[in-house]
């Protein structure tokens, strides 16, 4: 799959989550430039790398939270908290 290819389903998923075409195509272009980082910097396969960012998309529209960020979650709610 070309770029071009790649970019126009990405916005099209957005648009399915229920992004307006306008921030369809920013979060597509976020997500290939964050796919992309993850490949040099963690030296992820692309396809790997591009699965897991839409895993995180999905699971964030449908309200979940992914393994590996329920602390962020906690303490930005105020849960677990004393006062």
């Amino acid at each position: 799959m070309n770029a071009e290819d790649e970019f126009s389903k990405l916005v099209a998923l957005c648009q399915k989550l229920g992004s307006p075409e306008d921030q369809a195509k920013r979060m597509a272009g976020q997500l290939i430039k964050r796919a992309d980082q993850w490949v040099e910097e963690r030296g992820m396969d692309r396809v790997e790398a591009m699965q897991r960012l839409l895993e995180l998309v999905v699971s964030g529209r449908q309200g979940l939270t992914p393994p590996g960020f329920e602390s962020e979650k906690r303490s930005r709610s105020g849960e677990g908290e004393e006062f």
